[in-house]
């Protein structure tokens, strides 16, 4: 199984989007990318831990290739705008891919470049080493999936899920 850790935003969008992903068999909301250890939302919602909202997407790539999950990421946030994502403003949204070797560095920065193909501004999204990372509180994981009449989960995460599946049809799992 291979492991990213990914932010772009909230990630509740990031996770509702993976999640449904033929061989992705792991998601997890978390914190990574800052220096406070064991950083709660609260904490993390202030933009002084340094501390991105990220999830660790755990698949199989012998069933979805690494370069669609990075694809995908890429196709479902706003790489372009430095700490935000919309209405969600601050570090803690920026778009950033933490990376545990150099291999998975070579690729992150390939999938950036992939990327800035598509996007008429230049890409900001950080790439650097994983050092720590925490995961989120249980209220936190599999948000859109509890709560899909929310309005933030119809406004923002709804579309970013219809999208992906628009142009990435055949890595969905079948509808539930």
């Amino acid at each position: 199984m291979t492991e990213f850790v990914l932010g772009g935003g909230c990630f509740w969008c990031l996770d509702a989007v993976f999640r449904r992903l033929k061989g992705v068999n792991k998601i997890e909301c978390g914190y990574a990318g800052g220096s406070t250890p064991h950083p709660s939302y609260d904490q993390v919602s202030t933009g002084k831990t340094g501390h991105a909202e990220v999830v660790k997407v755990g698949f199989d790539d012998a069933v979805i290739p690494s370069d669609t999950i990075l694809d995908i990421y890429f196709l479902i946030h706003n790489p372009t705008t430095l700490n935000q994502q919309g209405a969600d403003i601050g570090t803690q949204y920026r778009s950033i891919m933490l990376f545990a070797d150099a291999s998975q560095q070579r690729s992150f920065e390939a999938a950036r470049q992939r990327a800035q193909v598509i996007w008429q501004d230049p890409i900001v999204t950080e790439i650097s080493k994983l050092s720590s990372y925490y995961t989120a509180e249980p209220e936190h994981q599999d948000y859109f999936n509890k709560h899909p009449d929310a309005g933030y989960c119809q406004i923002v995460i709804e579309p970013k899920i219809t999208k992906a599946r628009q142009q990435y049809r055949e890595w969905f799992k079948e509808e539930e």
